[in-house]
C-alpha cells in the first residue's frame, strides 16, 4: 500500500534552528584563512608555505563538492541552488517583503557559493601545473606540461586570484547589507551553527558525523594522490623512487 511521505518536521518560531553543521562552519572559516594566507604566501615570495597552504584548500574544495552530495540539507547543493525564476521571485518578495524565510542559503546567496567555490577549484587546478619564472617551484603537476605553458597557467593563476578577491569583497558587500540594511545577522549563525526564525520554519536534516569523516578521508586521499603525481600513472610511489646517493669527489671535477 502506497503512503504519503512524511511533512519535514516544524521548528516553533522564536526556537533556535540547527541551521549549519560543524563540518560546514570549519570548512567556510578554513577558506577564509586559507584565502588569506595564499595570498600573504604569494605575495611574500614564502612559495613552501603558498604550496602547503594550496594542498589543504584543495582538500576543503574536495570535501565541500563531496559534502553538497551527501551532507546536511543545508549543505547540498539540490538544497539550494535554483534557476533564474526562484532568483526573480526571491528578489520580487523582498522587494515587497512578502518573501518567507529561507532556511539556508538563498537563491542568490547560492550564487555566491557557486561562484567563489567555482573559481577556488580552478585557482587551486591552475596551481598544480603552474610554476614560477624560474622554474623553482612548480606544482605537483607541472611535468605534465611544457615549461611555455606552464608559464602561461602561471600567468592564469594570478588573474583568477583577482577574481577570487572580488568575488570575496562582493560577499563582505552583501553580509554588511544584510546587517546593516535589511537587520540580518548572517555571520553569527555561521558561527554557532544556529539561527533564530520570528515563523516556523521546517527543520533541516543534519547529516551524521561519522559521513563527514569519511568524505574528508576522501577528499585528504585525492589530494595526497594528486601530490605524488597520480602514481602509479604518471610517477613512482614514494617508496619506489630511487634514494639520492652522495655524488664522488671526481664527479665535480
Amino acid at each position: 500500500m502506497n503512503t504519503a511521505p512524511s511533512a519535514p518536521a516544524q521548528t516553533p518560531a522564536g526556537t533556535p534552528v540547527r541551521l549549519w553543521d560543524l563540518p560546514i562552519r570549519l570548512v567556510h572559516w578554513s577558506f577564509v584563512v586559507g584565502i588569506g594566507l595564499l595570498w600573504w604566501s604569494a605575495e611574500n615570495h614564502k612559495m613552501d608555505l603558498h604550496f602547503k597552504v594550496g594542498l589543504v584548500m584543495l582538500a576543503l574544495v574536495l570535501f565541500r563538492l563531496l559534502w553538497g552530495l551527501v551532507g546536511s540539507s543545508t549543505a547540498r547543493f539540490t538544497g539550494f541552488v535554483r534557476g533564474p525564476a526562484a532568483i526573480r521571485a526571491y528578489l520580487a518578495g523582498q522587494k515587497r517583503g512578502t518573501m518567507a524565510h529561507v532556511v539556508g542559503h538563498n537563491p542568490l546567496g547560492a550564487l555566491s557559493v557557486i561562484a567563489l567555490i567555482g573559481t577556488l577549484a580552478l585557482q587551486i587546478g591552475l596551481g598544480l601545473f603552474a610554476q614560477d619564472h624560474d622554474a623553482i617551484n612548480s606544482g605537483p603537476l607541472n611535468f605534465l606540461v611544457s615549461y611555455d605553458t606552464a608559464k602561461e597557467i602561471s600567468e592564469i593563476h594570478e588573474a583568477v586570484f583577482n577574481v577570487i578577491l572580488a568575488l570575496v569583497a562582493l560577499h563582505v558587500g552583501a553580509i554588511l547589507y544584510y546587517r546593516f540594511i535589511r537587520h540580518d545577522n548572517l555571520v553569527s549563525p555561521m558561527i554557532s551553527g544556529r539561527r533564530v526564525f520570528a515563523t516556523p520554519v521546517a527543520t533541516p536534516r543534519m547529516a551524521p558525523l561519522w559521513l563527514a569523516l569519511i568524505c574528508a578521508a576522501l577528499a585528504v586521499a585525492a589530494t595526497v594522490w594528486i601530490n605524488w603525481g597520480f602514481p602509479p600513472f604518471a610517477t613512482p610511489f614514494p617508496w619506489d623512487r630511487p634514494a639520492a646517493t652522495a655524488a664522488a669527489p671526481a664527479d665535480y671535477m
